[in-house]
Order: C-alpha cells, then structure tokens, then sequence
C-alpha cells in the first residue's frame, strides 16, 4: 500500500509539472517575441550617419539611485558592444585624451530614465516575478553640443541570469542602433 501511495504521489507530480509547464509556455514564448520585437535595429530617416571615432561616456543616472555594479557594467558592456560594431575606426573611453584631436568625434551619453532592480532568486523560483529593467536614453553628441541621434533602449532580464545581464541586453540593443544607424567610416578595424 504504502508504494503505491509512493508511486501515486509521483505520477501526480510530473502531471502537475507538465500542466505547469503548458500553462508557462505560451507566456515565455509571447515574451521571446516581444523581446524579439523591441531588439530590431531601427531603421533612420534618411542617410546613415558617419563619424571616424565615438566616446563613450559615464552613465547619468539622473535621480534615480543606480547601484554602483550597475553603473560599470552598463559602461563596460557599451565599451565592448560599440567596439563590436566595427562603425568608427576609434572607441575612446571616457576621459581619453586622445580623443581631443579627432575633428568628426561624436559623444555617446546615456541618461537613466527608469530602474528596476529584480530578484534573482525569484526569477529562478518564478518566472513571473523578479524582473529586472533598467530603461535609458541614448545620446550621440558632436563636437558642436548637437545631438545627431538619440535613442531609448531597454534592457530587461526576465527568466533566468543575473541582474546585471540587463545592462548587458541594453548595450546589445544600442549596438543593434548603431549598427543601423552608422556607415563604417573607412573600413578601419576598431581601437582596442
């Protein structure tokens, strides 16, 4: 009696887990296509912008109150991402003095306009809770202070991975842009 209560108690786990698993899928597959949706490169207005070199700014975080982990990995992803691109002939970070004698050198700024610190844990427990977002606008500054594009891009975590994978889909997604947006300018390999 008492292993067929075992055995009882098993068949109706793996049922429930497999209604679970029908009654996620069609949430996790709506969420893959949105996803799928906001990670299209935009296509511009007109011509594609050129520049030789891009430099990449500190991220602004504006009033929000932005962990610090947040802050670098957002700006070394960009760092990674804009250099993978292979659109400007020179990377610079922010600070770089090399970057004061390119004449066509375009700024990169990105502003903070909504963060949402999820939860891991939960996310792995759950998959309807603990998401982490983290929402900011994109900038490409010239020399003269005029922003010749801008761009809102989010980056998300939804399902499993750490927090810090949502600055990462970010810095994909403005990659995606630039990729868009930009013509390569010369040909030339990136800096490293």
């Amino acid at each position: 009696m008492r292993n067929l209560n075992r055995a009882a108690f098993t068949i109706f786990v793996a049922a429930a887990a497999a209604c679970a698993g029908f009654l996620l899928a069609p949430g996790a597959a709506a969420q893959a296509k949105a996803d799928a949706v906001t990670t299209k490169p935009v296509t511009p207005a007109g011509p594609k912008l050129t520049a030789s070199a891009v430099q990449i700014e500190v991220m602004d975080p504006g009033d929000l109150q932005i962990p610090p982990d947040f802050r670098i990995a957002e700006y070394e992803y960009l760092y990674e991402q804009v250099n993978a691109t292979k659109k400007f002939q020179h990377v610079y970070r922010s600070g770089d003095k090399r970057a004061e004698g390119v004449a066509d050198l375009l700024t990169l700024k990105t502003t903070v306009e909504s963060f949402k610190k999820g939860s891991q844990k939960a996310r792995e427990v759950t998959t309807v809770g603990g998401w982490t977002s983290i929402k900011l606008k994109a900038q490409f500054v010239d020399r003269a202070g005029k922003v010749v594009l801008e761009k809102e891009a989010e980056g998300k975590v939804r399902f499993m991975g750490g927090n810090l994978n949502a600055t990462y889909d970010f810095a994909k997604k403005i990659a995606a842009i630039i990729q868009d947006s930009f013509d390569a300018s010369g040909g030339a390999a990136p800096s490293k």
